[in-house]
């Protein structure tokens, strides 16, 4: 069943229609593994990063998803 949520239902939130892959793929363009590391503590960041292997992990992981999406909103402003 698709979901019936119009892009006007959330004109206010600047994630709505924003992938978690592209937010990853723009943070890593911008800062780097290495800083990105750094500017958010976690494992997927610093030991071994690849794309796919981070998604996987802030997929399942709300607390370091929300950590990645608050940095990207930082650093479009």
């Amino acid at each position: 069943m698709k979901n019936k949520i119009s892009d006007t239902s959330q004109p206010n939130n600047p994630l709505h229609g924003v992938k978690l892959a592209e937010i990853l793929q723009y943070l890593v363009a911008e800062y780097g593994w290495e800083e990105l590391g750094l500017l958010i503590k976690i494992n997927c960041f610093k030991s071994n990063p690849t794309i796919k292997s981070s998604l996987k992990f802030l997929r399942k992981t709300p607390w370091a998803r929300e950590k990645v999406e608050n940095l990207y909103l930082k650093t479009i402003k």
